[in-house]
């Protein structure tokens, strides 16, 4: 079978390698459409802060179940299927009081342990989420949309808060559907003038700007808030001017929330915490609830993920394509790789 794997950094390619035979509790699953995280091209450019190579990347996909043991989840052969791609120890401490995604032996999918991005792979069921009914495409992009929902969930929102969004790719504006969901007034910026302006006319955000100086957050804050500050910032790109930006631009006693993963420190004065006395909230991963609610979300009509789709690739251009990515960045919200192609 066909796998996409980055071997080093700036090195992606297709290779071939057996069809893996599920063990107890798997179920062996078929590719469908897989969807490019952030965390892949991350890996591709060699800025990644988790990922070991060389790695068979990808953790965002629709499959079709092929074979699987008799289960209590309810997932059987021919299901189309998404799943928790985020496997937590069990043990840590973390994990034995439940808080699963702040594991600290998390391994990822396609960062510290084989992705999905093969024509066939394996996954435990209790892992799997049926999606029956939906577009393979918009099943693809359950996973990002269950982080940036879980994010979200960390914050308290109130209706009528307002809401600034750091970064418009697909993570910034998922969370700032699922801010808009619980009736928040939601504000997105970016460098990348043409994602900001694709951002506020597909997801109905109430405002934006380029975040392309000092000046511009300054006057954005001022104008929007009377200098009074955001109830709620999100960091959704994992950048030190970014994490900069959001306590900048959160109010006293405002929530910021931290989706985006750095490889850099971050030069930042640290007495903004007291004197605002912000609250802080990290975010990672996604647990099996989120999944479920965001399933029932998208079945409902709550957002049209398919929106986010930019580029469309097969296995086979995956040199190229990863290529692409890196140099157009500023375009594309998010790719996919189509199997059936």
């Amino acid at each position: 079978m066909k796998s996409i794997r980055i071997e080093k950094p700036g090195t992606a390619y297709v290779y071939e390698q057996d069809i893996p035979v599920p063990g107890p509790g798997e179920a062996l699953l078929k590719m469908v459409v897989g969807g490019v995280c952030g965390s892949d091209l991350s890996s591709y450019r060699g800025v990644s802060a988790y990922t070991t190579f060389p790695r068979v990347v990808g953790h965002e996909f629709a499959a079709e179940v092929m074979e699987a043991p008799e289960n209590q989840y309810g997932i059987k052969k021919g299901m189309l299927v998404t799943g928790n791609p985020y496997f937590n120890c069990g043990t840590c401490y973390a994990c034995r009081r439940g808080f699963f995604t702040a594991c600290i032996n998390n391994q990822t999918m396609g960062v510290k342990r084989e992705g999905a991005f093969s024509e066939y792979f394996v996954m435990p069921v209790k892992r799997l989420f049926d999606a029956s009914g939906l577009d393979p495409e918009v099943v693809a992009l359950i996973e990002p949309f269950c982080i940036s929902y879980h994010a979200m969930k960390r914050a308290t929102i109130r209706p009528g808060d307002k809401v600034l969004i750091f970064g418009a790719g697909a993570i910034g504006i998922l969370a700032g559907v699922a801010a808009k969901h619980s009736n928040a007034k939601v504000y997105i910026c970016d460098i990348a003038s043409d994602k900001v302006s694709f951002a506020v006319e597909n997801f109905g955000f109430d405002g934006s700007f380029v975040n392309n100086r000092e000046e511009a957050l300054d006057k954005y804050i001022r104008d929007i808030t009377g200098g009074d500050g955001f109830d709620i910032t999100v960091e959704a790109v994992g950048a030190p001017s970014t994490f900069v930006g959001c306590s900048k631009a959160v109010a006293c006693r405002g929530q910021f929330i931290q989706i985006g993963v750095a490889k850099h420190n971050a030069d930042y004065n640290f007495l903004d915490i007291q004197t605002k006395e912000m609250t802080i909230r990290g975010s990672k991963a996604a647990t099996n609830d989120d999944f479920k609610e965001v399933i029932q979300l998208v079945r409902d009509g709550v957002v049209d993920l398919k929106k986010l789709i930019s580029r469309t690739y097969t296995p086979e251009q995956t040199e190229e394509a990863f290529a692409e990515m890196d140099k157009e960045s500023d375009y594309i919200v998010k790719a996919i790789f189509d199997f059936r192609k």
